[in-house]
């Protein structure tokens, strides 16, 4: 029997109306679209869970703030706010904004990596891995091993193999590893989070080899509210208590805010305290984001943003939040559906390879079972597979990934019980028909990130 729904801690005070199209008009898109989700018009999906990143919900103080956001070019109050406001929750000296995260990402990474040198993480999600490479440098994941396998319930399925890590790092030697990144919750794993033990022994080893620790905190909040209910010592501590501590071990991080922050565009580039780095990071922001304090940003972007990073932090919401999850998740459950359990912050990453058993790797189940979403019920979702994962940058090989994961990924404060219970339901209609359904081949990719742009076609 699944989980019963946790009532949202809110009212609905607006509604948009969505539409659902025929079966015979979404195959027609779909086709259109060459079969990537991407190339979607949003007017023709019904539900939407290609991404939660910025397609979230803000609250009536967050619209509020719109109107009062600052629009000066320079040290406008909003960005003063923002500061405040992020040093307060992160402790860390030094903040810069940026508009989102993969922004953050292009900046620091331009800054600390370059060609022969290696990141290494918990595991790099797409765009990180893209930027990584950009800057010239190659990216090792380093996942414990029971994330490999997504039928086995353990609490922190997102952490570090300290073991592996530390292998790596002599195999390739100290020198080489630029930068090791944690990625919390972890979500090319499944929205699995990262135990603050983890990090903190990631951290000594860091230390150990004088390499720099930096934390992808796009789902920070969501992270800190597992280990709050699983991890030992924390069940009295609040969500900020958490997130300082957590914050504590690293030496920097990058966030995309348009997760945990519930906006619609942000991000924010954290530096413990090495003003030299800082600086440099300043320099770079001028050069690709505009100004130090508008980081690419309206004024009224940077005060919805400061007031999103304090709400969500609040647990109640929080509850809600990793609630919806487990309530799909339980759904699943009752009918047989395998995903990465047990469920992750942010969605339900649907275990395709154990659906579609007859689609190899290279005909990429999870895009396969993407497309049937659509057709079945106009929703769309997300392949987190080796569709995704993409050829091999010194080879040119299509790689295989550790696992072929579609990803209902839920935006924050958007959809219902009713919504959830449709997905649940399409879902096990897809599963009655599973063996007929076919895998896909791609017909033109760009040379980094394809599955933004790539065409593909049915395998006959």
């Amino acid at each position: 029997m699944g989980k019963s729904y946790v009532p949202e801690p809110f009212r609905i005070k607006m509604v948009e109306t969505i539409k659902m199209l025929s079966r015979e008009e979404r195959e027609e898109k779909i086709a259109k679209a060459k079969y990537n989700l991407f190339n979607l018009n949003s007017e023709d999906v019904y539900i939407d869970l290609l991404t939660d990143s910025g397609t979230n919900a803000m609250s009536q103080e967050q619209w509020a703030g719109i109107m009062r956001g600052d629009e000066a070019y320079a040290g406008g109050s909003s960005y003063l706010k923002l500061i405040k406001t992020a040093q307060e929750i992160f402790d860390y000296n030094f903040i810069q904004l940026v508009h989102q995260g993969r922004a953050a990402e292009k900046v620091l990474f331009g800054v600390l990596l370059e060609k022969g040198k290696y990141t290494i993480s918990n595991m790099h999600f797409d765009t990180t891995r893209a930027h990584v490479e950009l800057a010239g440098a190659r990216a090792i994941d380093c996942v414990v091993e029971e994330a490999l396998d997504p039928s086995k319930k353990a609490p922190f399925k997102g952490n570090m193999d300290i073991n592996k890590l530390e292998k790596y790092i002599n195999q390739y030697g100290a020198d080489k590893i630029a930068l090791i990144i944690m990625t919390i919750t972890n979500n090319s794993a499944g929205g699995q989070p990262v135990s603050i033990q983890n990090i903190k022994e990631t951290s000594e080893i860091c230390k150990k080899y004088n390499i720099k620790l930096c934390i992808d905190a796009a789902r920070y909040a969501e992270n800190a509210y597992f280990i709050k209910q699983r991890e030992l010592g924390y069940q009295n501590k609040s969500i900020q208590e958490i997130i300082k501590e957590i914050f504590s071990y690293a030496d920097m991080f990058t966030m995309s805010a348009k997760k945990d922050a519930i906006v619609n565009m942000g991000g924010l580039i954290g530096i413990k305290n090495d003003d030299q780095l800082f600086q440099q990071v300043k320099n770079a922001t001028i050069s690709y984001e505009g100004f130090i304090t508008y980081g690419g940003l309206s004024g009224r972007d940077i005060e919805a943003l400061a007031i999103g990073l304090k709400e969500g932090l609040d647990e109640n919401y929080l509850k809600y939040r990793i609630g919806q999850m487990e309530y799909l998740a339980g759904l699943l459950d009752d009918a047989g559906i395998k995903y990465q359990s047990p469920v992750g912050g942010h969605g339900v990453f649907v275990d395709a390879k154990s659906m579609f058993p007859h689609i190899p790797y290279y005909e990429f189940p999870a895009q396969a079972l993407a497309v049937e979403l659509y057709k079945e019920a106009g929703i769309r979702t997300c392949d987190i597979g080796s569709y995704m994962l993409g050829n091999d940058p010194d080879t040119g090989k299509q790689l295989k990934a550790d696992f072929e994961f579609t990803r209902l990924a839920i935006p924050r404060r958007v959809y219902t019980q009713a919504h959830l219970d449709k997905i649940a339901e399409t879902l096990i209609s897809i599963k009655e028909r599973a063996d007929k359904v076919k895998g896909y081949k791609i017909t033109w990719e760009p040379p980094i990130l394809r599955h933004f742009q790539a065409s593909l076609t049915p395998i006959k």
